[in-house]
């Protein structure tokens, strides 16, 4: 299908004392976003570390001690997505979920999920000083994008969505919609992703969907501020809307907002545009440079 309706969370960060809490939770917002027809469901960046509460304060106040003891709770989280994205029939990209690799480090890394389970995951490339600095995670080095029912899709999480030669490859090998996670806990932290996610599909003339996390978590020491909103970004162009976007919710209100994406639509608007963003980008690289 070329046309079909996706989901986009504004995910509050919550408490558990048990695992079946937050399980309880994620099957809630599954099926409501089920209900409503969507057939892709987009969860932020670090939503998961809501996950640190099951441990108890020593663990949740240590940002080194929750990356280690999150690992014992990771196959559960495959488990999970993988059942609800069976039982309601949608896929979902799950909240990014710090993941530690064979050399002892983590990679901050986004998993989609279809009925059949895990069908590929992108981790985070590009690190904000926060995550270099304090917490430690490491960028991944490769660009991905995934084939699923729907068409192929690339995601960039949070700060990658800055930097336009990510998304770029990720449309040059056919990916027409991007999925971008986000966590930002200052209105200009949103505003650099919402900018970026923008821009992205401004050049590319493609669909760019935000999921950003919401709310405040005080008890938390990794995502204690939390401010956004979702949003569906397009190309701003005949047959789009005139300020390039599709649908976007309320600032800080928990929640999912929705829109119907056509796929088919890129490729028209790349052949019959007012402009040609995507077949022109190459022609920058020919150009010279300023002398002197």
């Amino acid at each position: 299908m070329s046309a079909f309706k996706l989901a986009a969370a504004q995910y509050d960060i919550g408490f558990f004392n048990r695992w079946e809490e937050f399980a309880d939770k994620l099957e809630s917002w599954v099926s409501q976003a089920a209900q409503q027809d969507a057939k892709l469901l987009v969860f932020p960046e670090y939503g998961s570390m809501e996950l640190a509460s099951l441990f108890g304060e020593q663990v949740y106040k240590d940002l080194n001690l929750q990356l280690h003891e999150m690992q014992s709770i990771l196959p559960q989280f495959h488990d999970l997505h993988t059942e609800l994205a069976k039982r309601h029939d949608v896929m979902i990209l799950a909240s990014s979920f710090p993941t530690i690799q064979n050399n002892g480090t983590f990679l901050n890394r986004a998993n989609l999920f279809d009925p059949s389970g895990l069908i590929g995951f992108q981790d985070k490339l590009t690190m904000t000083r926060f995550e270099n600095e304090q917490w430690h995670i490491t960028g991944g080095d490769q660009i991905k994008v995934i084939d699923t029912d729907l068409g192929r899709v690339g995601a960039h999480i949070c700060y990658d969505s800055e930097f336009p030669m990510i998304a770029n490859q990720q449309v040059a090998a056919g990916a027409d919609l991007l999925l971008v996670p986000s966590c930002t806990d200052t209105e200009a932290g949103f505003h650099r992703v919402r900018i970026g996610c923008q821009a992205r599909a401004l050049e590319n003339q493609c669909y760019v969907v935000q999921s950003p996390t919401v709310g405040h978590a005080p008890w938390s020491e990794a995502v204690d501020i939390n401010t956004g909103r979702a949003s569906v970004y397009t190309p701003v162009d005949y047959g789009f809307p005139n300020n390039g976007i599709l649908a976007q919710g309320d600032t800080d209100d928990a929640g999912w907002i929705f829109a119907t994406v056509d796929l088919a639509e890129i490729a028209r608007i790349r052949d019959e545009g007012q402009v040609f963003n995507y077949r022109d980008w190459p022609k920058q690289f020919a150009l010279k440079g300023p002398e002197g």
